[in-house]
């Protein structure tokens, strides 16, 4: 079936986005506020990509993917401030537990914060000469004022494991262990193919401070979840957001784009913005091909196999927890007390998505025995997005070598093909929603550019 797009008003343009996430409804807005028609097509039954706040574990409003917020995410909180919505804080914790070399380890959140730090130190070092300028994260390698020596440190930073700094013989395994259960959580991967680069510029975005990293990632949560703020900018749109409607192939040249949907339909417009992830990029044809480079990336995917569970357990428990990577959940901590059920709902983060069966009690409780005997599974749920061919990923951590060699070849387009979306952010890159924004804005201007 072939049926054309409606044509735009005359001398008016048209911009077709694929996909509804947070980076698509912003661009969305942009360019109609400049006059330009658009429409929109969404794999998916709804809208928000990869940020999705569901029903789950007896009715209880859940994040399945991105959650937490903070005041210094520009982009976010410009939007938070736009619709009025509100944020409330992640709960103080009483006990800490970490696991190493099969003993469990027992203190307050602050001794683990404090054993955190001086690692986190170590890992960040370099992140302020690195990132001068955290929003222009290549800087260093654009700036024709670099001294070459730093210029070649910056380089190698992006090569090996993010933990190769601690193993100087200066810290014990214990030690290395804890880092290793932070950062598996944080890269949603394995430590040793995670370039170091990022995490020092997660620390540049964080005034170089572990303390503020942890509360710009893990503190603050909307009200009314993430659905109160990605329905409230979808609500201000004027075009069409067409559900259940996957892109099978894109055509791109210098006058504009042709979509061809997976049911045969056709839709045409005078650019295309496309806002999938990384790791379901590979479900679209593209013609031209995508470049070398482009193309190399989404052959290796990114760092990003994990996982996130949401798991109810018996009784109330203020509790985090850490494992290192080849643990099911390397991070877990309680987010939502029950008091009229005499529950705690914990959220947890794993390295690998098939190490855990996010909807089987029996599997949650035998994560959940690494570090407690008297901690009894009622209830388990998440979303494997990493088996969801809409994102084939969780959000867009690194390899080594991507961080220079990786998200910023899509930062520019010969033709009307643009893309846009965390994976992409100079900023917050792939981890939080102020990236998915920043980059649906900046993505929108430069296709408002191109047409003019």
């Amino acid at each position: 079936m072939t049926t054309p797009s409606d044509p735009s008003p005359a001398g008016r343009k048209s911009v077709i986005i694929v996909g509804a996430g947070f980076s698509g409804l912003i661009a969305a807005r942009e360019l109609e506020a400049a006059g330009v028609d658009v429409r929109i097509h969404e794999a998916r039954d709804r809208i928000g990509g990869r940020a999705w706040t569901d029903e789950r574990l007896g009715g209880h409003a859940l994040e399945m993917g991105a959650t937490w917020v903070h005041w210094m995410q520009p982009f976010v909180w410009t939007e938070i401030t736009r619709y009025a919505q509100e944020i409330y804080p992640s709960p103080d914790i009483d006990d800490a537990y970490w696991v190493s070399e099969g003993v469990v380890h027992r203190g307050t959140e602050h001794d683990l914060d404090t054993r955190l730090s001086r690692l986190q130190d170590t890992i960040f070092e370099g992140s302020r000469e690195f990132f001068p300028y955290p929003h222009d994260p290549l800087f260093i390698l654009d700036s024709a004022d670099t001294d070459p020596e730093l210029r070649e440190r910056f380089l190698a930073a992006d090569q090996g494991s993010v933990l190769d700094c601690l193993h100087t013989g200066e810290f014990t395994r214990e030690e290395i262990d804890l880092a290793d259960s932070y950062w598996s959580a944080g890269y949603q991967g394995s430590t040793a193919t995670a370039s170091p680069l990022m995490a020092k510029h997660w620390a540049s975005l964080s005034d170089h401070r572990s303390s503020l990293m942890d509360e710009q990632t893990l503190r603050f949560k909307l009200t009314h979840g993430m659905r109160g703020l990605y329905t409230s900018i979808a609500g201000d749109l004027r075009c069409d957001i067409t559900l259940d409607s996957p892109v099978q192939s894109i055509h791109h040249d210098d006058d504009g784009a042709r979509v061809t949907l997976a049911d045969g339909t056709i839709d045409s417009a005078d650019a295309v913005i496309v806002t999938a992830p990384i790791g379901a990029l590979k479900n679209i044809e593209f013609s031209p091909a995508l470049t070398a480079p482009q193309q190399e990336l989404i052959a290796d995917g990114t760092n990003s196999v994990g996982v996130k569970i949401w798991v109810k357990v018996a009784g109330r428990h203020s509790i985090i927890a850490g494992a290192p990577g080849e643990h099911p959940i390397s991070l877990l901590r309680s987010e939502y007390f029950l008091d009229e059920e005499d529950a705690t709902i914990l959220v947890g983060f794993g390295s690998d998505h098939r190490a855990i069966d996010l909807d089987d009690v029996a599997s949650a409780q035998k994560a959940i025995d690494v570090w407690f005997d008297d901690l009894t599974v009622i209830d388990c749920g998440g979303h494997d997005w990493v088996a969801d061919p809409w994102s084939g990923q969780t959000w867009a951590t690194l390899k080594s070598g991507q961080f220079i060699n990786g998200w910023s070849h899509f930062h520019q387009s010969a033709t009307r093909l643009h893309f846009a979306g965390a994976d992409f952010a100079k900023g917050w890159n792939g981890v939080v929603v102020d990236g998915a924004i920043e980059s649906g804005i900046t993505t929108a201007r430069k296709v408002l550019a191109a047409l003019r």
